[in-house]
């Protein structure tokens, strides 16, 4: 592991592995926390800013496409910006940044642009140099292949190997295709803590850490939550619930999950999912997302300093009703209902995928306790379990509660 600096920025393994890298197809698989997106996107901040038009190379256009809009402002683009927030040098390189269509032009003519593609057709517009498919198992085959039959020079891909995907199957193997695996440990950006928290997964589950600590492709068994869905975003007629807050600390992500219910299931969307946030900014973004000061906001109790200062602000939080097995009370309500997941609530999807149950080491059989593991936004939802899905979730099938709607 090490770090080297650049005249734009500071760079890790990833970066120097991926800069060098002259296949046409350049797949990075990696554990968490690897900084293959932040490292991939330095890679391309680079290309533009060398870029040197001449009569055969007289454009350079850099696509970044996320599985949604939302989804690249909450991920790709927000380390972005990060990246250019960072590098004076690398801002005194960019001629012009357009906050609404997302698009950085650079002195050197280069241009880069952050976009999603809802259909193959979408996808068929538009031709460009570099691609940067980030989070690809959240986007169709079809789409990466009409956008990669548009790309002139190099594709790169990213994602996290959870379990196997069209990648897998059908672009991994072939000419002119380079799989780079990257874990926690190439990143040098990292404290000591996290590397360690990473690799005190292995304490938890093997299976995980192979997935997580290694970046390796698994098959994780032993989920919690086996049966949820996908819907496109949360149906008009659904009622909202409440929200659920879990607050991070310094490596964990602040996490808010809308919770909605209609005909006896459950609606959940993704609206907050950062690290290093701190009272002021949450109270930002709850007004930012449009949540009302009379929205029922159930937080983990074990913060009451900051539950008692969102109370001050005039927002309507209360702790979660922990107490004894409230872990396993929490889960249990929340598998009474066919739960939904917006699509584009990538952090919660990933972690539904990921969180399990421990197994007996002795037996190997599952246990009836989670493992404590990628569970911020697990935990936002089962608050909202806890506190206004037992009495208050009866009523609401009868339809005695009138939650307003709002949608996600």
């Amino acid at each position: 592991m090490s770090a080297n600096t650049t005249r734009l920025f500071k760079v890790g393994d990833v970066y120097t592995v991926n800069i060098n890298e002259t296949s046409p197809v350049v797949v990075n698989q990696g554990g968490t926390s690897s900084a293959k997106t932040y490292s991939i996107l330095q890679v391309l901040f680079t290309k533009a800013v060398e870029y040197v038009k001449t009569p055969e190379n007289p454009t350079c256009i850099i696509t970044v496409v996320g599985q949604d809009i939302p989804n690249l402002k909450r991920g790709a683009l927000r380390q972005a910006l990060e990246i250019v927030s960072n590098s004076p040098a690398l801002q005194k390189a960019i001629g012009s940044y357009n906050k609404t269509d997302r698009i950085f032009t650079f002195n050197s003519g280069a241009v880069m642009e952050f976009n999603s593609y809802q259909t193959e057709q979408d996808a068929k517009s538009g031709k460009r140099d570099y691609l940067f498919l980030n989070e690809a198992n959240g986007i169709i085959y079809e789409i990466y292949w009409q956008l990669n039959r548009r790309t002139k020079q190099q594709t790169f891909i990213d994602y996290n190997p959870n379990e196997e995907f069209w990648c897998h199957e059908k672009v991994i193997g072939k000419k002119g295709v380079k799989l780079i695996i990257s874990d926690h440990r190439h990143n040098p950006f990292l404290t000591q803590k996290q590397h360690d928290d990473i690799e005190a997964i292995k304490e938890e589950d093997l299976e995980l850490w192979k997935v997580y600590a290694r970046g390796l492709t698994g098959k994780i068994e032993g989920l919690v939550f086996r049966n949820w869905h996908l819907c496109q975003s949360i149906p008009e007629f659904a009622k909202l619930i409440g929200y659920g807050l879990d607050f991070g600390f310094t490596n964990d992500p602040t996490t808010l999950i809308g919770v909605y219910q209609a005909e006896g299931c459950l609606y959940l969307s993704e609206i907050i999912y950062q690290r290093g946030l701190h009272l002021e900014e949450i109270n930002t973004l709850l007004k930012e997302y449009g949540i009302a000061k009379g929205d029922s906001i159930i937080a983990d109790s074990s913060a009451p300093g900051t539950i008692s200062e969102l109370k001050r602000l005039g927002w309507s939080v209360e702790g979660a009703n922990k107490g004894a097995d409230s872990i396993k009370n929490g889960i249990d309500i929340l598998k009474r209902y066919k739960v939904y997941i917006t699509m584009s609530s990538m952090n919660l999807r990933k972690e539904a995928n990921s969180y399990k149950w421990k197994t007996d080491p002795k037996t190997g059989k599952p246990m009836n306790v989670p493992i404590d593991f990628l569970n911020h936004a697990i935990d936002a939802v089962r608050y909202v379990g806890l506190n206004l899905l037992t009495e208050a979730g009866k009523k609401l099938k009868s339809g005695s509660f009138g939650f307003r709607k709002k949608k996600r």
